[in-house]
């Protein structure tokens, strides 16, 4: 996926993870107009952090190790959708890959690229040439940017710990490797480390109890060692607060109606996630976020049916061909019907759009079908995350480990399902 909607639908994702994760802290932005973002790079969450750190109105696409992304198909596929990645080789043809982006830079977006060419420890390594020659080539300017915290939050070859992430984005410099390496590196080591509540600060949980004003003049309350949360705990809360404000806000409501739409059309993660995430901080949302996932999705739907009509195919990732065939099957056995098989089969409702489109089934029953099955099955899964975040409100500091199961189960699930269909 591409342009700016993918853009922002990746920045709304990373967002949230980074949220969760232990928080995001972004100082400075990127000029106008297209660029080249030079990065340091010690962890494969620096792109999750870059993402999510530049405004989606670059339309930020990564330069991505061939060898290594684009080897295997499930790989370059997360690859192109999660990062916005495009392949460029480190042994021979790396240049010409480099070169194709030259297209992007002069239509404005950004393009990411890690000079260090691989993942390093500590200092950045030697920067080589290829991000300079192409921002030379399309005459736009050079960014350096400073990574810190991923180390922390997923180390090379380790697991992913909870850990503040900051992304500090300077000035444009000369198109020159050594000057911008010593910018980043400038720009990685400031001290100003995020906080856990980075993105959007909020009132600090005391750390100890103090009696209530109302007892003050007939009890003493002495803290015990229960009263005295500790600081992962006060991460924790303030965490699940923040993605509560975020549930209950426009930019909420933005984020679950352009995934919903987007899953319908051309996105592989469906909407059930985001209600999970976000319900399960706020289920009081769950009364605005759950229509607007199911109206999106069945407007997603009859876009896919329209442009199948019209003979317009989007891209499908993670779609595979024998899911598309036992959708042709029973779509010419069934008619608008169909799409009944769709919620507990696994196949994408984008594949049963597309289908319909293109075997000429009208819009209308296609749609009463869709809600009646499609829609249904995210109001129910959207009620049960919201129950669940009712079932949790006493204990706020287990939300981000019951997000981080539940993404988990969903990562595995997915993985399993597409491994089925191919």
């Amino acid at each position: 996926m591409s342009g700016r909607v993918g853009a922002a639908l990746r920045r709304g994702l990373w967002r949230v993870v980074l949220t969760l994760t232990g928080g995001l802290n972004v100082v400075g932005t990127l000029p106008p107009g297209g660029c080249v973002v030079v990065a340091n790079h010690s962890s494969h969450a620096d792109t999750a952090a870059l993402l999510a750190a530049v405004d989606s109105g670059h339309a930020p696409r990564v330069a991505a190790a061939a060898d290594y992304w684009f080897a295997r198909g499930w790989r370059s596929a997360a690859c192109r959708v999660l990062a916005g990645g495009f392949r460029v080789r480190r042994s021979g043809g790396g240049s010409a890959d480099m070169a194709a982006a030259v297209a992007l830079l002069r239509a404005g977006r950004a393009v990411i690229v890690y000079p260090e060419g691989t993942r390093g420890a500590g200092a950045p390594g030697r920067f080589h040439a290829g991000a300079f020659r192409l921002a030379a080539a399309a005459g736009v300017p050079v960014v350096p940017v400073g990574i810190a915290g991923t180390g922390e939050l997923l180390p090379k070859h380790g697991r992913l710990r909870r850990a503040g992430v900051t992304v500090r984005i300077g000035a444009p410099v000369a198109a020159d490797p050594d000057a911008a390496r010593a910018e980043v590196m400038r720009l990685a080591g400031a001290t100003d480390v995020p906080t856990p509540q980075a993105v959007r600060r909020q009132p600090e949980l005391p750390t100890r109890c103090t009696p209530s004003r109302s007892h003050t003049t007939s009890t003493t309350h002495t803290p015990t060692t229960t009263d005295v949360p500790t600081p992962q705990v006060v991460c924790e809360r303030g965490m699940q607060r923040r993605v509560a404000a975020l549930a209950v806000s426009g930019a909420g409501l933005t984020l679950v109606a352009a995934w919903s739409l987007a899953e319908a059309i051309v996105w592989p993660l469906v909407p059930e996630l985001v209600l999970f995430a976000l319900l399960l901080a706020a289920p009081r949302a769950g009364v605005r976020l759950v229509p607007a996932a199911v109206l999106a999705s069945m407007a997603g739907g009859l876009c896919t049916l329209a442009l199948a009509r019209a003979g317009v195919a989007p891209g499908a990732p993670l779609v595979t061909e024998r899911m598309r065939a036992e959708v042709v099957q029973q779509t010419l056995a069934e008619g608008p019907q169909a799409v009944r098989h769709q919620p507990l089969s696994g196949i994408p409702f984008k594949v049963y759009a597309a289908e319909a489109g293109r075997a000429g089934v009208a819009p209308l029953p296609f749609l009463v079908e869709a809600v009646t099955h499609r829609g249904v099955r995210i109001a129910s899964v959207g009620t049960a995350c919201a129950l669940l975040g009712v079932a949790l409100r006493p204990w706020p500091h287990h939300h981000a480990r019951v997000v981080t199961t539940g993404g988990a189960l969903f990562a595995v699930g997915l993985t399993l399902v597409v491994a089925t269909w191919t």
